[in-house]
């Protein structure tokens, strides 16, 4: 199995990025079994829309995770009860809406798909690591008799000991674990000894010429003046940040994983 999952797509430079490079991905790496993007950001850098998510399942996007950032746009909600290819995060406290973990299906191949939030610099949060447990265990007991299926875990966390943690704690239990948020891409990209595939941040897709996916001036005066000011996202230097896993299809151990940082021309 292959999976492509591209890091926190921002605003519609992202998803112009993405609509564009996913054709000559699929033809280089000879196409994907899934492919899988953290949404949070895909709405004007903040949240989504039914809109928006159309838009990325029509440019060839299979699954979504999320993370702090979706409940962004209150609009979103029903749809994020209803729809089973987009997870939020599964650590979030009973009652919010939407599901943590689902199984993507495509051409008689299964996917688990986690979502966790971590909790260091984050808003306090229901444990991920044992939310990681119960929602395994909820996976193996969806999977068909006598079978297991690939997991793929998207952690959306700030802090990379808390993640490499995760990575840790999961290793052998999971296909990969796979790190969101700071919309930095890592260089500590590995196959961990029992077989799972580990990345502290896969980074962002979108404008990368100012901070984070935001324009730097609009971003600067906050850190100037400590006051509130209007980010507004930016579109220079778009770039994708991805990384493509393959897996195992007996064992569902990885066999490897491979960074992609590439600017795009839209």
């Amino acid at each position: 199995m292959r999976i492509l999952f591209v890091g926190d797509v921002v605003g519609s430079p992202g998803r112009s990025v993405l609509a564009k490079i996913l054709p000559s991905l699929n033809a280089r790496w000879e196409g994907f079994d899934f492919v899988v993007v953290n949404c949070e950001n895909a709405a004007a850098g903040k949240g989504m829309t039914e809109k928006v998510m159309e838009e990325l399942f029509a440019a060839g996007v299979h699954g979504m995770t999320s993370g702090n950032h979706i409940w962004d746009k209150n609009i979103f909600y029903p749809m994020l009860a209803s729809e089973k290819r987009i997870v939020r995060p599964a650590n979030y406290p009973p009652g919010c809406p939407g599901a943590g973990y689902t199984i993507l299906e495509r051409n008689g191949k299964r996917l688990g798909l986690l979502n966790l939030q971590g909790r260091i610099f984050m808003p306090p949060l229901d444990c991920p690591f044992r939310a990681a447990d119960a929602a395994l265990e909820e996976l193996e007991k969806s999977a068909p008799e006598g079978t297991n299926i690939p997991v793929l875990v998207d952690f959306h966390a700030e802090a990379t000991s808390e993640k490499k943690a995760l990575g840790a704690y999961l290793d052998g239990r999971v296909s990969a674990v796979v790190g969101t948020h700071t919309h930095v891409q890592t260089a500590d990209e590995q196959v961990l000894s029992r077989g799972t595939a580990y990345i502290s941040d896969v980074g962002m897709t979108g404008g990368h010429g100012g901070i984070i996916g935001v324009k730097t001036e609009t971003v600067l005066p906050r850190y100037l003046t400590g006051l509130p000011f209007k980010f507004e996202v930016c579109d220079s230097d778009p770039r994708i940040n991805a990384v493509v896993i393959d897996i195992d299809d007996e064992s569902h151990r990885a066999l490897n994983l491979a960074r992609i940082d590439e600017r795009i021309d839209v």
